[in-house]
């Protein structure tokens, strides 16, 4: 069941868009319920799109457009839309489609906010878990009503790290840097976990249930809203590259303040 969980000191923008993303889930769930009977098309080996994706984008694009008409849009699946002030929406309707696909109970609606080329809010719900993580730029990150904080763990042996593992659509040298990161971490940590939906990677760092995220090849819809909350939870974030160009390299580091530079020590001169 969704609930629409009663947030303390929201703004309007945050009001707007976990409204969208409340109404957008309850389609998602019904369906989820059904799963067997979807009609799934393919966009490629191992990325698939279903009508619940398509019906849940479509309520979020009516929701947050009817709220804020002159926002910009860009979405998973109906691309770019240029605003007519500095606002963009950036959209994932089902962040973990291969999960829902497979009845898998852990995936995700992810909206952000960008103004300018600045991430000022971040909305993630997980329908399914009754989970909502939201932020706003200087007001903390909160999960329903309790506020988060990244992990303070402070060593590499007890840290537990997040990523995605390349599949069909990705590149040889995606298969090769993969190998080689996890060969340089995993004699130092206490796990990797590929759970299959970033933007709740992203969350759980922010709720200190993982240390640390990192993945090559994500999208904007798939870590704007999470780049947001994980900064509010106080956690530090890079590309794979050491700088901010999140979108451009398509690649993301995010980690506690502890064991973020051992990270990118270890993972930078792989991904350079």
């Amino acid at each position: 069941m969704v609930h629409q969980l009663r947030i303390v000191s929201r703004s309007a923008h945050l009001n707007v868009m976990c409204n969208a993303a409340f109404k957008a889930a309850r389609g998602l769930v019904r369906d989820f319920g059904e799963v067997e009977h979807l009609q799934v098309s393919r966009k490629g080996p191992g990325d698939f799109v279903s009508t619940a994706d398509k019906k849940a984008e479509d309520i979020l694009y009516k929701e947050l457009k009817k709220a804020r008409p002159s926002y910009g849009f860009i979405m998973e699946e109906g691309g770019k839309i240029e605003g007519q002030d500095e606002h963009t929406w950036i959209i994932d309707p089902l962040d973990g489609t291969t999960n829902f696909l497979h009845g898998i109970p852990h995936f995700a609606i992810s909206i952000g906010l960008q103004k300018g080329t600045e991430l000022i809010a971040g909305v993630i719900y997980d329908p399914i878990k009754d989970e909502l993580f939201y932020a706003e730029k200087g007001g903390g990150a909160f999960v329903n009503e309790r506020r988060l904080r990244v992990s303070a763990r402070n060593h590499l042996a007890d840290s537990l790290l997040a990523t995605g593992i390349p599949f069909a659509l990705h590149s040889a040298k995606e298969y090769s840097t993969f190998q080689v990161s996890l060969e340089r971490l995993m004699p130092q940590i206490a796990g990797v976990r590929r759970l299959g939906a970033a933007s709740l990677d992203l969350a759980y760092v922010a709720a200190g249930r993982y240390e640390a995220y990192w993945e090559e090849s994500i999208s904007p819809w798939d870590i704007a809203a999470g780049v947001v909350i994980v900064r509010e939870a106080g956690g530090y974030i890079c590309d794979l590259h050491g700088g901010e160009d999140f979108f451009g390299t398509r690649s993301i580091l995010a980690a506690n303040q502890s064991l973020y530079q051992p990270l990118k020590d270890i993972l930078l001169p792989i991904y350079k």
